[in-house]
């Protein structure tokens, strides 16, 4: 803890080392356009989690300041996104917005504890499908969770893809107002020029379009309501109200929020890092998330991350430090304050559009063509086992089941040791003298570990010269089932009179043949550089006897 203090002060000073009014004009531009950017969106994905507009806007503005300041990298814009409506749309439909806040809370003291615990490095190590896979996945959980609003209609059920189904089970009878809004604020999100989104957003415009027409023309739509002048919801959460909700699902959720955040501070951390040429302190972002979780519950605000999209139109602004963070949860203070009578009769089928379109841009589309196009089978289907888990069941899941088949399709691939037995080629020696006895090299190439250890078995069965040389270069790691079978092979044969030698071990190699007691059984001296010294010390050996030969016995 007191080293991640001193990196982050020092980190501080390097950040702001020669800052001066230029570089606060453009954080202040940058942190007003990203506010302009995550208005709406904290709208959408306050509503879209199950809560209301006010809990996602006191999500984006609170986790300016404390995620923000606190982040492991300048550049980092932290709230409520759409990847987390995912986790928290089904937890709202069992438990209310109380469940949700319990399991934010649970979620950030889990952050919290992992970040201390240097963790963030094992979020590197799931393969690409899976996180694309599991992107894909949330992104259909957002889209289907939007169809009610959407349509204008109410379902039953107690997950997105159960109230889907049911929905158009039923007496399916749209409301053509709210449908035609959320068309017209999707048109207007993909229309939008691009040289005018990078001022004005398009979905900054679907949804004020949404709410001025609505209300002119008084249409029969669902609205988001009230928006209260304030940092502190009624519906916050108390401790004696997360005792209450303190179950195994909502810790298992938290567990599926917190795992969520690690996920997107990399790929966030990541991206911006390319992009402004900076490097994530991963851990300390781990830290700064949990802190800005455990406190937003008992706000009213719901679990927030790392968001790509915001964060990569900071740093095209011209972001220079973590001031465009704070300027923009200023602004989206101020716009909580200045216009909450329009934010109010915002239609929820105008953030039903947003949310859509956030769902279909979510999407790795160039990895998901990459994956599929170049004809990596394997990729394609831990891609598709993450996405179909990540939809019917939960996050927790689809990201065990996508690195399950990761590992698999790894040791399926590694599992095929290469091991070929050649006589000794004259036209090698480099001018030494051919041994006198019946010499067979054993050539090993992989990794020897359980899985390879059949492969192993059925070569060596071809290996009946009375002295071998186990030529193991190509031979980077052995583990204990490798290492046992190799034991019981040298044993047996030295057992039988014959001479073992090994070439070319790696040094890690070579401590875990002294580990399995290899080295004992054949003896130190039994292990060389390369062959020709092998081939030299056979022909100082003693002449074998009879007994000893394959055929004599």
């Amino acid at each position: 803890m007191a080293g991640m203090a001193v990196n982050y002060i020092r980190d501080l000073k390097r950040e702001f080392s020669g800052y001066n009014a230029d570089n606060l004009g453009q954080d202040a531009f940058a942190g007003a356009t990203v506010a302009a950017v995550a208005l709406p969106l904290a709208l959408a994905f306050g509503v879209g989690s199950g809560a209301d507009g006010v809990s996602g806007l006191i999500s984006a503005i609170i986790a300016a300041f404390i995620i923000g300041g606190l982040s492991g990298a300048s550049f980092q814009i932290a709230g409520p996104t759409g990847a987390m409506t995912a986790v928290l749309i089904p937890l709202s439909i069992n438990f209310g917005l109380s469940g949700v806040l319990a399991a934010g809370l649970i979620s950030g003291v889990i952050l919290v504890v992992a970040g201390l615990c240097r963790a963030g490095r094992i979020i590197k190590l799931i393969p690409v499908p899976v996180i694309t896979g599991f992107t894909s996945g949330i992104a259909v959980i957002i889209a289907l969770g939007q169809l009610e609003p959407f349509f204008g209609v109410t379902s039953e059920g107690s997950g997105t893809l159960e109230r889907a189904v049911f929905m158009f089970a039923q007496d399916f009878q749209p409301n053509l107002f709210a449908v035609a809004i959320g068309i017209a604020v999707i048109l207007i999100q993909v229309f939008w020029p691009a040289k005018w989104a990078a001022r004005i957003p398009g979905s900054l415009v679907g949804i004020t379009f949404a709410a001025l027409v609505a209300s002119l023309f008084g249409m029969p739509v669902a609205t988001v309501g009230a928006i209260p002048r304030t940092l502190i919801h009624e519906s916050r959460l108390t401790f004696s109200s997360f005792l209450l909700n303190l179950s195994n699902p909502i810790v298992v959720a938290g567990t599926s929020i917190a795992l969520l955040g690690m996920i997107e501070s990399l790929l966030c951390g990541v991206a911006g890092g390319r992009m402004k040429g900076e490097k994530l302190d991963v851990d300390r972002e781990l830290v700064a998330q949990g802190i800005g979780n455990i406190v937003l519950p008992f706000l009213g605000g719901v679990p927030a991350t790392a968001a790509i999209a915001r964060t990569s139109v900071a740093i095209k602004t011209g972001c220079r430090t973590r001031i465009t963070g704070f300027v923009q949860g200023i602004v989206l203070l101020l716009s909580m304050f200045l216009l909450a009578p329009l934010m109010s009769r915002i239609p929820l089928s105008a953030l039903s559009g947003v949310l859509m379109v956030t769902a279909w841009r979510m999407n790795e589309w160039s990895s998901i063509r990459y994956i599929f196009g170049r004809g990596f089978h394997l990729g394609s289907a831990k891609f598709l086992v993450t996405l179909a888990c990540t939809v019917a069941f939960d996050l927790t899941i689809a990201i065990a089941a996508g690195v399950f088949c990761a590992v698999m399709a790894f040791v399926l691939n590694v599992a095929n040791l290469v091991v070929t037995v050649s006589e000794i080629d004259p036209a090698r020696l480099r001018g030494k003298d051919k041994p006198e006895r019946h010499t067979q090299v054993v050539y090993v190439t992989g990794p020897m570990f359980f899985a390879a250890m059949d492969n192993f078995e059925s070569a060596i069965a071809n290996a009946k010269a009375a002295t071998l040389i186990f030529s193991m270069r190509g031979v980077p790691y052995i583990d204990i089932s490798g290492a046992h079978m190799l034991w019981a092979f040298c044993k047996n044969r030295k057992q039988r009179g014959d001479t073992i030698l090994f070439v070319a071990i790696q040094p890690k190699v070579k401590k875990t043949l002294d580990k399995a007691g290899i080295t004992d059984v054949v003896g130190p001296e039994s292990f060389f550089g390369d062959a020709i010294a092998a081939f030299d010390a056979i022909n100082n050996m003693q002449p074998i006897q009879q007994s000893s030969t394959i055929s004599g016995r």
